[in-house]
């Protein structure tokens, strides 16, 4: 995806990032300049409850121990 300053210095951000990052006209983005010199932008959240539906619901339930289970398994990497 590409995006172009204006000469405001505005950019538009892609319709496919909007859409999959589920951010609506008013959202404010954070933007951090990393080390390296590249830009990030972070949704600031007002609330928790903002954040409903932004990642989907598993296939299926999973245990605690289920849980537990993979949480050990990614700890041995």
């Amino acid at each position: 995806m590409i995006m172009t300053i204006t000469s405001k210095g505005q950019v538009t951000l892609p319709v496919e990032a909007r859409r999959r990052l589920g951010l609506k006209p008013g959202t404010k983005l954070a933007v951090v300049v990393t080390d390296d010199d590249r830009l990030e932008a972070i949704p600031v959240v007002e609330s928790i409850s903002s954040l409903k539906g932004m990642v989907p619901k598993p296939k299926r339930k999973l245990s605690l121990a289920d849980m537990d289970a993979a949480v050990a398994e990614g700890s041995k990497s």
